[in-house]
């Protein structure tokens, strides 16, 4: 069956975006298909549509992990939405929360979280706060994305936690980390942050595709190269794996990776939540379709007969011999490459200090 779309749904890809509808979310009482009446502008309809960012007064801006299967306790996103575009992205259903779609809505309609940066000095000023481990940026949507060369909130947020001596965990696909240079590697210095690049493939043509608005490839492996001169400790994440489509570059990411510097590397199996099954399902069918019954059909092997398998424990790395294979090919590889597969390092949490309270916060 056909997605069901919302209005202002250009039903082909678009030039420079990763999703080829904007499918309705979960939550929407009404479904509406697009149809053509005779009248549309095909040269019009095949614009790419253009960025809309609000800029928005957020309530909170550190967010709590209980999920057994991720590292870390506390992230930051400094955006909802993310601009790169990666058809793949199990943040997209988050969207549907807003009342929008998780397909070009979540790449085109974004929100900047303008206020995070003070945010966060208000939380790690609160007594109750204790410092365990580093904060993750880049959990759900890309601190890095082209908004962020406007909007530096990403950057403030680290002016903030290096002020603290708080450790911080960055994930990202775009080599605009490269401009935070100055304040990582001073928290460096004191053990304070790690950096992890994810590449999906060294395809560039796939990456054209499937992740249309981050940074090439090549300009990530860079940008390792980079962050590990600086002194900075980088890890790359294999992430996702795409089975027929990107499975077979595994190794020579990490090599390419541990030539650069990386120390320590990751990966993870392509995951499809909610509405993203179906945005991948299109977007495989336009964009490889000779491949397409293949990658759906090794997937639901590793994901028990499922698109997706949301079980803690399982759905990171997939279940059955194609995952225990696709496991013992990366522990090979990083062994051969030189490099941890623990990617999530220790940081020192014992330099935090908290931010001096304003006279308005020692009323609460």
């Amino acid at each position: 069956m056909p997605l069901k779309t919302t209005s202002g749904d250009h039903g082909a890809a678009s030039k420079g975006r990763g999703a080829t509808a904007n499918l309705e979310g979960r939550f929407e009482r009404w479904a509406r298909e697009a149809a053509d009446d005779g009248w549309s502008d095909s040269a019009e309809a095949a614009k790419a549509p253009k960025t809309q960012v609000t800029e928005e007064r957020a309530k909170s801006a550190m967010q709590k992990n209980d999920s057994p299967d991720i590292p870390f306790t506390w992230s930051i996103n400094p955006y909802r939405g993310c601009e790169h575009g990666c058809i793949y992205c199990y943040a997209r259903p988050t969207h549907a929360y807003l009342g929008l779609s998780p397909g070009l809505d979540f790449e085109t309609r974004l929100f900047a979280k303008v206020n995070a940066a003070g945010l966060v000095a208000e939380e790690l000023a609160r007594p109750a706060y204790r410092c365990e481990g580093a904060i993750t940026i880049g959990a759900n949507t890309d601190g890095y994305q082209p908004i962020e060369r406007k909007y530096g909130i990403t950057r403030g947020i680290l002016e903030v936690l290096a002020a603290a001596h708080h450790p911080v965990s960055i994930i990202t696909k775009n080599a605009l980390v490269e401009r935070d240079i100055d304040i990582l590697a001073a928290m460096a210095k004191e053990d304070l942050v790690e950096v992890t690049i994810s590449v999906t493939t060294l395809d560039a043509g796939i990456a054209r595709h499937m992740e249309p608005r981050a940074s090439a490839p090549s300009r990530r492996i860079e940008a390792i190269r980079n962050l590990a001169a600086a002194g900075i400790p980088a890890a790359v994440n294999v992430a996702p794996v795409i089975p027929f489509l990107t499975d077979s570059e595994m190794e020579a990411i990490l090599e390419q990776a541990a030539a650069a510097g990386a120390s320590a590397a990751g990966y993870i199996l392509m995951r499809l939540p909610w509405e993203v099954k179906d945005l991948f399902r299109e977007w495989l069918e336009e964009r490889f379709p000779l491949k397409a019954a293949h990658v759906m059909s090794r997937l639901n092997e590793m994901r028990e007969g499922r698109d997706n398998d949301p079980r803690f424990g399982h759905r990171m790395k997939g279940s059955g011999p194609f995952a225990e294979l696709l496991k013992h090919r990366f522990e090979l590889a990083c062994d051969r490459a030189g490099i941890s597969t623990h990617r999530h390092r220790a940081l020192d949490c014992a330099r935090f200090t908290p931010p001096r309270r304003g006279p308005q916060l020692d009323l609460f």
